[in-house]
């Protein structure tokens, strides 16, 4: 089939695009990943002396840093509208968020719509597949303390002793508040045919749309964040904390993402923006923990049917384009996320200026030693 000038200029202009894009991305992380990393050395001091006025700062860089991220997406008409209950009411409180997995743009997702939350980005744990240690942010996620997870039978037992010195040592010494995981433990289309096939063994529900989710780290997190703490006083770390008595985990936050037709946003797409506008949707439901069941069986069945519900709710957005109301109400309610254009470029801006910054000093320094 011939093609035409107009689908040939089209198809260069996006060619065009992309490149313009990912050179600006690849600037971006040039200047705002090694700027995070220096000004924390320089702040090595306050470190010492005011342990959380350290960490404050930190997380409010590493905002911005996930700002940035977002940006890529937002310029580029990926937006999200949001469903069921108000995670802002709880943003504050300590919880654990439940996502399902679907491509690598599940992250960026949650890095934009996560954005107006008050203080929630500078304050989470994420749990990543260990894979993410070696990207270009893997040095800011060691820094910030996330904890990366090596997948597989073989790890598995030792990563979970692992998981919770992590969070013992790390988690209220630096005050985090919220924690992400993605309990399927992969990505959908590598994980459905495994999932469905134990389903299938074990007499449990065919899913199309989400995988039956390992119970190992919910756990841990569960039984090593629940109970607050006597004297506030975290095992470990490397912060002096006042004592002070935690309400500990207080709720879990079920998060569902749904793209149009079912069509997953990855990194590169993010990034390159060649992809048309799109709506992500995400779905929220707040359970207080102390609905939750710690015993390991009934654990696991809650669990089960937190993604039975998923797949439900999946089911009908594929269907009819939205996320059911919730019960009790009538009609669904959707709230359109939105981000400051202005706040962006700010954002943006102050870490081109920083990069500049530090090659002036870096070029001062140098010229005085050589």
């Amino acid at each position: 089939m011939a093609v035409t000038l107009e689908q040939a200029r089209r198809v260069g202009y996006t060619c065009l695009k992309a490149l313009l894009r990912f050179a600006f991305m690849v600037a971006n992380n040039l200047v705002a990943i090694p700027s995070y990393v220096l000004y924390l050395i320089m702040l090595q001091p306050l470190r010492v002396l005011d342990s959380k006025s350290f960490w404050y700062i930190e997380g409010v860089l590493f905002k911005w840093l996930l700002a940035m991220v977002a940006s890529w997406g937002w310029w580029a008409g990926y937006t999200v509208v949001e469903w069921g209950d108000d995670v802002k009411a709880v943003s504050e409180d300590e919880a654990m968020v439940l996502v399902n997995h679907q491509a690598t743009g599940d992250v960026c997702t949650l890095m934009m719509c996560l954005q107006d939350k008050g203080t929630v980005v500078r304050q989470m744990m994420w749990l990543m597949d260990h894979i993410f240690k070696y990207t270009n942010f893997g040095i800011v996620s060691l820094i910030h303390g996330d904890f990366f997870i090596r997948q597989g039978r073989a790890h598995r037992d030792q990563q979970l002793v692992l998981l919770k010195e992590h969070l013992e040592k790390y988690y209220r010494s630096r005050n985090r508040k919220w924690i992400v995981l993605f309990p399927e433990g992969g990505f959908l289309r590598k994980r459905r045919e495994t999932s469905q096939a134990f389903a299938k063994k074990n007499n449990l529900p065919f899913l199309k749309h989400v995988t039956l989710p390992r119970l190992g780290a919910t756990q841990v997190i569960l039984k090593t964040l629940v109970a607050p703490q006597e004297n506030g006083t975290p095992a470990g770390g490397d912060a002096v904390v006042k004592e002070r008595k935690s309400k500990g985990l207080q709720w879990v936050i079920d998060t569902t993402i749904a793209y149009p037709k079912g069509e997953p946003i990855d990194i590169q797409t993010w990034i390159l923006g060649y992809r048309q506008p799109t709506v992500t949707h995400v779905h929220y439901r707040i359970f207080p923990v102390k609905d939750v069941p710690a015993e390991p069986e009934a654990l696991t069945h809650w669990l089960y049917q937190r993604f039975i519900e998923k797949e439900d709710l999946l089911t009908h957005f594929y269907e009819t384009g939205a996320f059911p109301p919730l019960q009790g109400q009538t009609k669904a309610i959707s709230r359109e996320m939105t981000l400051s254009n202005l706040w962006l470029v700010g954002i943006q801006s102050l870490a081109f200026l920083s990069g500049g910054m530090w090659y002036c000093i870096f070029q001062y320094f140098y010229h005085c030693l050589f």
